[in-house]
């Protein structure tokens, strides 16, 4: 079982930037790969990032690719999403979540065996 608590998020005005953490506890943290997810009212959840257990493969959507760092320290058992030149339509609840099982850092929810709770980041214009 592997527990998350994500923080950092708040509020921005667009073009500002924010750092979410995301520190695990339980399981064996430097031995899965990570994502982070988000979710807008009204819309499913999508795919921010990914990363793989040695921090060696890194995933982005489209969407954020050039704006979205996904980074961890496997010491702290924490992983980071650094936000920068934030959107209005970037504006959501951000989860992270665990891969415990496959090679690469799923890009589905699917994927994921275990989340956070989420942490609200919102955008003004």
């Amino acid at each position: 079982q592997v527990q998350l608590v994500e923080s950092g998020g708040g509020l921005v005005q667009a073009g500002g930037s924010l750092r979410l953490s995301c520190a695990a506890s339980g399981g064996t943290f430097s031995r899965y790969n990570m994502g982070w997810f988000r979710q807008a009212p009204g819309k499913e959840r999508e795919f921010v990032g990914g990363i793989n257990y040695a921090s060696s493969i890194r995933y982005y959507a489209d969407s954020v690719k050039g704006r979205f760092t996904i980074s961890r320290d496997n010491a702290k058992k924490t992983v980071y999403l650094q936000m920068n030149s934030l959107k209005p339509e970037d504006t959501a609840v951000y989860f992270c979540a665990v891969d415990v099982h496959t090679r690469n850092p799923g890009i589905s929810q699917y994927d994921y065996d275990y989340w956070g709770q989420g942490t609200q980041v919102t955008v003004s214009s």
